[in-house]
């Protein structure tokens, strides 16, 4: 295993109702950072063949809302390779959305998807033996 910029991790999931913490089911803004350490943990895995530990965010931006009822991917894209550290972006995307509005089980792929969240991240890895 090494590290190579470019290395891309992605995971896709349906934010259920139940994780709604505001009204008009607004998700949590954490919410799309929690997927950020997830998608950062494989691609450390795959990179690396360690979790790795997290150990700051920069430039996190929040562009749009994630609701309940929403599918989102979480990307995660390798950008620098240090020694121990590597540097990751972040991207959160809507790409289907709940339409109560339409009927009380609609939904509709948002083409193009939405970006909802963004951010850069550095997580450090054990030093190769």
């Amino acid at each position: 295993m090494s590290a190579v910029e470019g290395l891309t991790v992605r995971h896709r999931r349906y934010i259920p109702y139940s994780h709604a913490h505001y009204a008009g089911d607004l998700v949590d803004g954490a919410y799309g950072l929690g997927l950020f350490g997830d998608v950062a943990t494989e691609l450390c895995i795959r990179s690396d063949g360690d979790e790795g530990l997290f150990a700051s965010y920069s430039d996190v931006q929040f562009h749009a809302p994630i609701r309940a009822g929403d599918v989102v991917e979480a990307t995660a894209v390798l950008v620098r390779v240090g020694t121990r550290s590597r540097t990751i972006e972040f991207r959160v995307h809507v790409v289907c959305r709940g339409r109560a509005d339409l009927g009380e089980s609609a939904a509709e792929v948002c083409d193009p998807p939405i970006l909802a969240t963004s951010a850069v991240g550095t997580v450090v890895v054990p030093a190769k033996s």
